[in-house]
């Protein structure tokens, strides 16, 4: 009865409806096709002609470029290599900094790194929906509302330049598709920071609290699981934008291992460690008296992942350990050094204040906010030790740059300081590795113990070990790297 009814509504229905659907379809996305193809040769052609008139023209796609940070160095040594090597191109910087004028940030450049970049030779390009990648917006799905804010910030870039050459600068993946297949640009990334990685799957498999897996979410087995698909589908989607770069650039081991998981480019995927100021760092001598404070520094931006928590925790825990002698505590200084990029920082750097308070510390630990290169030169010569505690830290500049400096540092046992940066066996070792509070706070004793001519062997060490990362192999990393889209732009 069923095939009765059924065959005769099917074969008289349903049957002309579906071919008339697919008709018309086919009738609409034909002439859509050649008007998308007709117009992106027309794109094209006009482009060429600019080029010819202009000469290439490099748009760098940095939102923060304002903020002081690692990236932003790598930004400025970037576009002076460029320009050095390149010095018919245009560069363009796409920054949502509206409230800084073009003299101001590279000012702050100059300030901040000891990095001049000639203010007639790069044009900024202000975006002004910067708000749509603003973490504190999305307390909830925050990489994929995060990576969606993105495209609308990349959407408004193109329609207001669209470079021939397309770098991304700060991990905003999700833009790499519209500039190339809308620009039609040659795309290229420089990757600081996967947005998902295996780690930050594996610790919400595991349950674990952290600062991207709330504690009511590692609780319940449920929220787990469905936070796991999240995961799992978001990297999928990761993957897929990332493959749409030409040249692929990631800042050190640890970012290359996951990047190459996720994007299975590894042909395109080149290493190019981030620069770090050596040269001057390496010629400074220590001020330190003796007899005076015994200064721990630990540089880096004011940010949830770099967690200062953990080092005033470890101070803490020091402060146990040097009950029977209040002297050499009484001696010690903590001193964070680091840039806030908003108010959010500024109220994290109130909080750390808080918490040290609360810890008793507040006689022991120092905050230095948004200082000039001149005095951070100043804080590395009065100090012994460096601090770094991130959770894989997908490189350290700020650790370099201590070793640079002559510190004994101790930082995080995981991503870049124990892939590329430090080395420990007791031959040749660079710097020490720790992982909790108690870790840290035995390895600053045992730092604190060393003599003078272990100390110094230690320092000589570090310093040898710096030379691969400096500003000049980055510059030669960098331009190697890109030369290809160059030449074939």
């Amino acid at each position: 009865m069923w095939e009765f009814v059924f065959e005769p509504f099917f074969l008289l229905v349903i049957l002309p409806l579906t071919l008339l659907f697919i008709t018309l379809a086919t009738l609409l996305m034909v002439p859509l096709a050649l008007w998308f193809a007709t117009w992106l040769m027309r794109v094209k052609e006009q482009k060429r002609q600019r080029r010819f008139r202009e000469g290439t023209i490099i748009g760098l796609f940095h939102p923060y470029c304002n903020a002081g940070g690692g990236g932003e160095r790598v930004l400025w040594v970037a576009i002076n290599a460029i320009l050095t090597r390149h010095p018919t191109t245009k560069i363009c910087v796409y920054t949502g900094d509206v409230d800084a004028t073009p003299e101001e940030i590279l000012n702050k450049a100059q300030t901040t790194f000891n990095i001049k970049v000639d203010i007639k030779r790069v044009h900024f390009i202000y975006l002004t929906m910067r708000g749509f990648v603003e973490a504190s917006k999305y307390p909830y799905f925050t990489l994929l509302l995060q990576s969606l804010g993105s495209i609308v910030l990349g959407f408004e870039a193109v329609l207001k330049l669209n470079p021939d050459i397309f770098i991304d600068t700060m991990g905003y993946a999700f833009t790499l598709p519209i500039f190339k297949y809308l620009g039609p640009c040659k795309t290229a990334t420089y990757t600081h920071y996967p947005t998902i990685t295996e780690d930050m799957m594996r610790r919400v498999k595991l349950r674990l609290a952290s600062h991207n897996n709330a504690s009511l979410i590692a609780r319940n087995p449920v929220f787990t699981w469905l936070k796991m698909i999240y995961y799992q589908m978001f990297g999928w989607l990761y993957g897929f934008v990332g493959r749409c770069a030409d040249m692929v650039m990631v800042n050190g081991t640890w970012t290359e291992e996951h990047i190459n998981k996720l994007w299975k480019v590894p042909l395109n995927t080149h290493r190019v460690y981030p620069p770090c100021e050596v040269r001057q760092l390496k010629s400074l001598r220590s001020l330190v008296n003796e007899k005076g404070p015994i200064n721990i520094i630990s540089v880096g931006q004011f940010r949830p992942e770099k967690d200062h928590p953990l080092m005033l925790q470890a101070m803490y825990e020091l402060r146990t350990l040097l009950m029977n002698n209040e002297e050499l505590w009484n001696r010690l200084r903590l001193i964070f050094v680091g840039s806030c990029r908003h108010e959010e920082d500024k109220e994290r750097v109130k909080n750390l204040k808080d918490l040290a308070k609360h810890l008793s510390l507040e006689d022991t630990v120092q905050f230095k906010v948004n200082v000039s290169y001149c005095e951070l030169l100043n804080t590395y010569q009065h100090a012994v030790m460096g601090l770094h505690a991130m959770w894989n830290e997908h490189f350290g500049i700020g650790v370099v740059e201590c070793m640079a400096a002559g510190l004994i540092m101790i930082a995080h046992r995981s991503g870049g300081p124990l892939a590329d940066i430090i080395e420990t066996s007791e031959v040749s070792r660079t710097g020490f590795l720790a992982s909790t509070p108690e870790d840290y706070a035995r390895t600053i004793l045992e730092v604190l113990a060393l003599t003078e001519d272990q100390r110094h062997t230690i320092r000589s060490a570090a310093r040898a070990s710096v030379d691969r990362f400096s500003q000049k192999e980055f510059e030669k990393g960098f331009l190697r790297a890109i030369d290809p889209l160059m030449n074939s732009s």
